[in-house]
């Protein structure tokens, strides 16, 4: 199926690696122009090396999404850049789980800003330039705690389920425009956060992929790919979704029980 990306100017926050970058992997398979950021200049400029060599149009811009200068530069350049924006994916972000009475603050305040804040101020500056294109999308990516928190999820749990009330409002306000608006709720899908954790238990990532999938009791029985969530996330953003907007899809190998 051609999606239609051909040209279309994407912007991703978080792409420089995991689902991110699989997002910009598969956007600049099918065409896109994709700008890119994330906090770690060297990881993000190695990613869009690598965008690049695959014959992709890239922009990588350094930037912490949590601050509102960075993500007002982030997106001034993108359209400086290529002269249109015409789809978003709210991608940054990162896990945090923890029981309610040790979760601090500050740690409330850094999660919120991070996963909600960040994500409400990357539409607010993106908005505009969809109007001008006379439309496009948006995709929130987030977890599918938003819709069955568990004990020892917060705050996450928390900041995930106020992004998909966010969703389902901007879906209300920018569809007479549109504007498409849905999310993506992820479940277990290999990540560098869970290589990450591979690496701390001393382990291959194989294995704890292997050992989390049983022990959550995945219904297709492994974790997901990157890529898998990726097609997700290029169709929702594609004019092939062209009548999906205010949902929220799992893509999680049937381990939610909510639909």
């Amino acid at each position: 199926m051609d999606l239609q990306l051909a040209g279309k100017v994407v912007l991703v926050t978080g792409g420089s690696e995991g689902l991110g970058a699989a997002v910009c992997e598969r956007l600049v398979q099918e065409g896109a122009r994709v700008a890119l950021c994330a906090r770690n200049p060297q990881r993000l400029e190695a990613t869009a090396a690598r965008l690049r060599a695959l014959g992709g149009e890239v922009l990588a811009v350094p930037a912490d999404v949590s601050r509102a200068e960075d993500l007002e530069r982030f997106v001034a350049a993108a359209h400086e850049r290529w002269g249109r924006v015409d789809a978003l994916v709210n991608n940054a972000g990162s896990a945090s789980a923890k029981a309610f009475l040790s979760v601090t603050d500050a740690e409330w305040e850094e999660d919120l800003q991070l996963k909600l804040f960040a994500a409400m101020r990357a539409v607010r500056l993106t908005v505009p330039h969809l109007r001008a294109a006379g439309g496009g999308a948006i995709v929130n990516v987030l977890s599918i705690k938003a819709k069955e928190p568990g004990k020892n999820t917060t705050p996450s749990s928390v900041s995930r389920a106020a992004g998909m009330a966010l969703t389902k409002v901007l879906s209300k306000e920018l569809g007479p425009e549109g504007i498409r608006v849905n999310a993506v709720l992820v479940g277990m899908i290999e990540s560098g956060q869970w290589e990450r954790r591979a690496q701390a238990a001393g382990k291959p990532p194989e294995e704890l992929y292997a050992e989390r999938s049983r022990e959550a009791g995945v219904p297709l029985g492994r974790v997901g790919r990157a890529e898998e969530f990726a097609d997700v996330v290029a169709f929702l953003v594609s004019s092939r979704a062209s009548y999906v907007s205010g949902t929220a899809i799992n893509v999680d190998g049937g381990l939610s029980g909510a639909v």
